[in-house]
């Protein structure tokens, strides 16, 4: 069995690093506020990763089924639709998506 103060200085190094790993995002975001390509990064990356997830959930549904193309594709623009009119609400536009492609595929 190990030594008591082994197991006191191993879960202080764990503490420390954990405690670290936690505050240094926070200590770094005050400098990245003011960052004009921070401010890019934040209006344009929410749309990118939804075209990366939807590229993704096509592609591996088509191959998979493709009987499944349609009701996918028109997923994708009721997902794109809802997001630009809906003020860039990315629950409600991934949600709005979700539920037409259900609905598509349960009716076809």
């Amino acid at each position: 069995m190990p030594d008591t103060w082994y197991i006191v200085a191993v879960l202080a190094i764990v503490f420390s690093i954990t405690f670290a790993l936690r505050a240094v995002p926070f200590a770094a975001l005050g400098p990245l506020r003011r960052s004009a390509l921070v401010k890019q990064l934040s209006h344009w990356m929410p749309a990118g990763i939804l075209v990366i997830l939807a590229c993704s959930t096509v592609k591996g549904e088509v191959l998979g089924s493709p009987e499944h193309l349609l009701p996918a594709v028109v997923a994708v623009g009721v997902t794109v639709t809802a997001h630009l009119l809906g003020g860039r609400r990315t629950l409600l536009s991934v949600g709005l998506g979700t539920f037409s492609y259900v609905l598509l595929v349960n009716l076809h």
